[in-house]
């Protein structure tokens, strides 16, 4: 644990309760540090699972009642570091399952294998997840308090080092909140760029695309507590539109479909009935929207472009005594659900950082935090941000081509996107080219690493290379558009 001059707890401001500032308040807090949690939104009723679902309201969270997935990734972090919040989760009815359950029976995997609990994760609806999550963190011993929004930052008078720094926030009752470190953990729209501008720091650097995707979701729930049978994989691409499925607690689970925010054809998705009949059309994952009854209506969210933001320019941080994790850093497509992952993944960078450079140095402090994180996770948030541009040129592709011909094929020079193609329709015709997949979409390894396993990306590059469709059954775009009434 480290100290102050005067002895007491290094004290750190964590700014979001979402699952990313929980998880790095109860890291922070297990090294000894003194944390406060902020949030600007009531808390939840605390009571089960089903108390949170109902009548727990996050306003300053547009996704939070959209699908949420725990990757194993996640839930390994959980569970060697924070194992009383896998505790509480389960208390809440979070459930177990296996990314792969559903691929088992395929003769071309061939079963379990030695190893595959590492694929192991549990499911639960986002305020279920914060529920448990902000339960372990009060008896993790972080002051949480709720309903208490910031509206700016605190200074130091005169930055020794020409750097601004900062030294705590202001709340929107006029309370002056001291800090020895800020963590910003406000997710995609968070205020923080805003905050510094306004105390007279550089804006840190933005990039935005210029547009991005839709989902309408949908969530179910059956009467017994069963579940649909698993997909082979919970992810799938076709003409137009992607479609996933992600397990919940308590007998609930969702199906989401992601659309171009371009493609507005498809804003017809937002209509139960059209939702349904859309939904019907692909073969693999039909039976999780037609098994049980629909719990809520189509959840629309948008907004969904890729962002990233540096805090450190031309070697120079904008400000010290900030450090932005999660969303507030980046974002990827929630397609592939790696949000909270990362995020969480980013809050235990930041632990590790403060245990390598301690407090006292600002600027290094400042300095390495942006280099890890633009080592580590910024590879990922990067390939997701160019696959995002590729996806949504291939949709518009196939929106032009209409109604001209059908089955276009859209081609790029870019070697990542066409290996990506190529494991695409090698994933489910191989067990160990499935299992690299696997590790990579469940935030278990890096893709080279998952690549240089032998034999793997020949087989992969064997079976997919040069693949230019959809490898599993779904309709054409013609047929989508006939489903949705729009020819």
């Amino acid at each position: 644990m480290r100290t102050t001059k005067e002895g007491r707890p290094m004290h750190v401001v964590v700014l979001g309760g979402g699952p990313v500032g929980l998880t790095a308040a109860m890291l922070l807090a297990r090294e000894g540090h003194r944390v406060t949690l902020l949030d600007k939104d009531p808390d939840g009723p605390g009571v089960d699972a089903e108390h949170a679902w109902d009548q727990w309201r996050r306003s300053g969270v547009n996704q939070f009642r959209h699908p949420h997935l725990v990757l194993p990734g996640a839930y390994h972090l959980l569970s060697q570091e924070l194992p009383e919040a896998i505790t509480e989760l389960r208390a809440l009815g979070a459930r177990s399952h296996n990314m792969l359950d559903g691929a088992y029976d395929l003769p071309t995997i061939g079963g379990r294998k030695p190893g595959d609990e590492r694929f192991d994760t549990l499911a639960a609806r986002r305020p279920v997840l914060e529920q448990g999550l902000g339960n372990a963190a009060v008896h993790a011993g972080v002051t949480v308090r709720r309903e208490t929004p910031v509206t700016g930052f605190l200074t130091e008078a005169t930055p020794a080092s020409g750097v601004l720094h900062i030294t705590g926030v202001l709340t929107a009752q006029g309370e002056e909140i001291h800090a020895d470190l800020v963590v910003d953990a406000l997710g995609r729209n968070s205020p923080a760029s805003k905050m510094l501008t306004d105390v007279g720091a550089p804006a840190p650097k933005y990039d935005k695309h210029e547009t991005g995707f839709l989902a309408y979701s949908r969530y179910f729930r059956s009467a017994d507590g069963s579940y649909p049978d698993q997909a082979a994989w919970p992810l799938e691409h076709h003409s137009s539109l992607g479609i996933t499925t992600v397990p919940g607690d308590a007998g609930t689970w969702a199906v989401a479909l992601f659309v171009s925010a371009k493609d507005r054809a498809m804003r017809a998705l937002s209509d139960p009935e059209v939702w349904q009949r859309v939904a019907a059309l692909y073969p693999g994952m039909a039976h999780w929207a037609s098994y049980g009854e629909p719990i809520t209506g189509v959840l629309a969210m948008s907004g969904m472009e890729s962002r990233h933001r540096r805090f450190v320019i031309d070697n120079k941080p904008v400000a010290t005594g900030l450090l932005s994790i999660g969303d507030a850093w980046a974002t990827t497509n929630p397609t592939f659900g790696y949000g909270i992952t990362m995020g969480m993944a980013h809050a235990l960078l930041l632990r590790d950082v403060l245990r390598e450079t301690g407090f006292d140095d600002r600027e290094k402090l400042a300095l390495r935090f942006d280099e890890i994180t633009d080592d580590t996770l910024g590879r990922t948030q990067q390939a997701s941000a160019a696959w995002d541009l590729h996806r949504l040129e291939q949709i518009d592709l196939e929106i032009a081509a209409i109604p001209y011909v059908e089955g276009v094929v859209y081609r790029t020079d870019d070697p990542e996107w066409h290996l990506r193609q190529a494991l695409e329709a090698a994933k489910l015709q191989d067990p160990d080219v499935l299992r690299a997949y696997s590790d990579v979409g469940s935030g278990l390894s890096s893709p080279e690493e998952a690549l240089a396993r032998p034999g793997v990306l020949d087989r992969a590059m064997d079976i997919g290379g040069g693949a230019t469709g959809y490898p599993q059954p779904g309709p054409s775009r013609v047929e989508l558009l006939t489903a949705i009434g729009a020819r």
